[in-house]
């Protein structure tokens, strides 16, 4: 960028600051909810927890679905990011 055209944006520079850090929050974000490592300690604990009679059959399946479906959604994201 020339000297005449930092000048000529430099009121847009809040705008693009703001933009930028918008991105960054997004972008964490993201990679925060697609992260499978808390959904797979959590199937471990919900494994713990059905070993220590803690929670029933039924239960640990319906959670066990749920969490499978989590991570099933998780590795589609990261396929459809790689093609």
């Amino acid at each position: 960028m020339g000297l005449l055209t930092q000048l000529a944006t430099l009121p847009l520079a809040p705008v693009r600051g703001v933009t930028w850090v918008m991105e960054r929050v997004v972008e964490a974000a993201e990679n925060e909810y697609y992260d499978p490592a808390p959904v797979e300690r959590e199937l471990a604990q919900l494994e713990r927890q059905l070993v220590a009679g803690e929670i029933d059959e039924e239960t640990f399946d319906r959670r066990e679905d749920a969490l499978l479906d989590r991570l099933d959604e998780i590795r589609r994201h990261f396929q459809g990011a790689s093609t």
